[in-house]
């Protein structure tokens, strides 16, 4: 058993829509297979990987570094013999190695899009869904039968107006969406708050709504706006300071009452530690929203929850960000606090199954051996044209 080639590519996902701090005008991924000599209906096990949105492609570190380092690693070091498969944490270090510790940015990305193409090749040469692997790997064969799951939207799109928003709104309770989030910080305050006002009279009321500032805020703004949002009793505020700032992070969590979430610009298991450590959060309310595609993929995200139950938090107050198919994978068969979807936007690689319906604001896991890419037609042929498979 070996992984006999690689390839990754880079893909579209821009989108006429920008956050508090940036359009997503030109925003890019990057894409990879691995392929490996394992056999299932006389073709190859392929797994398929790609990078959560937000950060753009990272091709360059895929192609000059990670990938060659793999291809000329001992293909025999790379193998879980116990379990007949390929070890993911083996690979993970065959594409490190030589890496330097610290500066968890662009490589941590490459890294996620890497890591989910070896996972999903894991779980189809164990003929499992990843969820059921990793619940009986990981997780004593527990798992959730469905799982919480909100949209991110609510962006500010030009010329839209309130009316525009509340019809968007609408659209994801159609969906059969129940908990809905929306951005702040790209306006004022004032203006700001007309457009949570009028979200939460269609969501029923304002523990259905998550507000996000993308990291806009200093902090006596990130103060006011919370001063400004608290009698709304919303389901919770995210990101509202630079995602290092965990005085800011502290701070706030000392003033406010509200559920906090944040973590989805950190990309490391000490990322998340520090942030657990000097960022104020509190086990009872808040949320922890590292995104396993952007931080060095699953095989680091392991390593960030064990880091968790040191320091006395549930998992269940793990919502990764992404709204990506691993993500949801992750949430059910590691029974975190539920996942992040992009119906909407960043398309198509958002969102999950197609023919897996939202009800009531859960999702129930896939059944099919891997993450799941082949449940979305449309997204996973995109893929194999850029990939050139098939």
């Amino acid at each position: 058993m070996k992984i006999s080639r690689i390839c990754e590519a880079t893909a579209p996902i821009a989108s006429d829509i920008r956050n508090a701090f940036i359009s997503f005008s030109t925003m890019t991924i990057s894409l990879v297979a691995v392929e490996t000599d394992v056999l299932r209906d006389g073709k190859p096990v392929v797994g398929y990987g790609f990078s959560s949105n937000g950060r753009y492609a990272q091709g360059g570190i895929l192609r000059e570094r990670f990938i060659p380092r793999i291809m000329a690693a001992d293909h025999k070091s790379l193998l879980d013999e116990a379990n007949d498969n390929l070890n993911p944490f083996a690979v993970w270090r065959a594409f490190m190695a030589n890496e330097k510790p610290g500066g968890h940015g662009d490589r941590a990305h490459a890294a996620g899009a890497l890591d989910m193409a070896v996972w999903d090749a894991v779980a189809k040469i164990a003929r499992l869904p990843l969820w059921r692997l990793l619940a009986e790997r990981y997780n004593a064969g527990r798992h959730d039968k469905k799982v919480l799951v909100y949209p991110g939207g609510g962006y500010y799109y030009p010329g839209k107006e309130l009316e525009a928003l509340r019809a968007e709104m609408r659209g994801y309770q159609e969906q059969g969406y129940r908990v809905v989030k929306m951005k702040i910080g790209g306006a004022d305050l004032a203006t700001d708050r007309k457009r949570i006002e009028a979200v939460i009279e269609v969501a029923g009321g304002g523990e259905n709504v998550a507000v996000d500032a993308n990291g806009r805020f200093d902090l006596s703004t990130a103060l006011a706006y919370a001063r400004g949002i608290e009698g709304y009793g919303l389901f919770w505020y995210e990101e509202p300071g630079d995602p290092l700032d965990y005085r800011l992070n502290a701070v706030l969590a000392e003033q406010y009452a509200g559920a906090i979430a944040t973590g989805e610009n950190l990309f490391s298991a000490t990322d998340g530690r520090n942030l657990l450590r000097y960022g104020g959060l509190r086990p009872d309310r808040d949320w922890v929203q590292l995104d396993p595609a952007l931080a060095y993929g699953l095989t680091e995200y392991l390593r960030l929850l064990e880091v968790a139950k040191e320091m006395g938090w549930s998992r269940r107050r793990f919502i990764p960000h992404g709204g990506h198919q691993l993500a949801l994978n992750l949430a059910a068969g590691l029974e975190l606090g539920g996942s992040e979807s992009y119906p909407g936007v960043f398309q198509p690689y958002g969102g999950f199954a197609d023919a897996i319906p939202i009800v009531d604001g859960y999702v129930r896991p896939h059944d099919t051996p891997g993450i799941g890419v082949e449940l979305k037609p449309t997204m996973f042929a995109e893929m194999c044209r850029r990939l050139q498979m098939g």
